[in-house]
């Protein structure tokens, strides 16, 4: 099958979308798991023992652990709120708008 250019994107130029593209992604310094100490190293390991792994928007925050400790947080009260939506609702709301910003988390 031939390759087609990709189309506009509404992101902006850099950005390529499309079945063909090959997405232009800035490289971001992170700390990996065997070189974490301290406070990052524990949060590494909680987030081992909430998901599994490590994901890559984990260690994206990894140069700065009081920050991602803090997104951390903000995503669990929002996500394990009592009141509102239920967490299935929230899961589905997350996943629509990770979609429409073309982010597979």
């Amino acid at each position: 099958m031939p390759l087609r250019p990709a189309p506009i994107s509404p992101h902006g130029p850099d950005h390529i979308s499309g079945p063909n593209a090959k997405t232009k992604m800035p490289w971001i310094r992170t700390i990996s798991i065997s070189e974490a100490t301290g406070r990052l190293a524990r949060s590494y390991e909680a987030a081992v023992a909430r998901a599994g792994r490590v994901f890559g928007i984990v260690r994206a925050q990894s140069l700065a652990p009081a920050v991602l400790d803090a997104s951390l947080g903000l995503y669990q009260k929002i996500m394990y709120a009592p009141e509102g939506l239920s967490r299935r609702q929230r899961e589905m709301v997350a996943t629509i708008v990770s979609r429409a910003n073309d982010c597979h988390y």
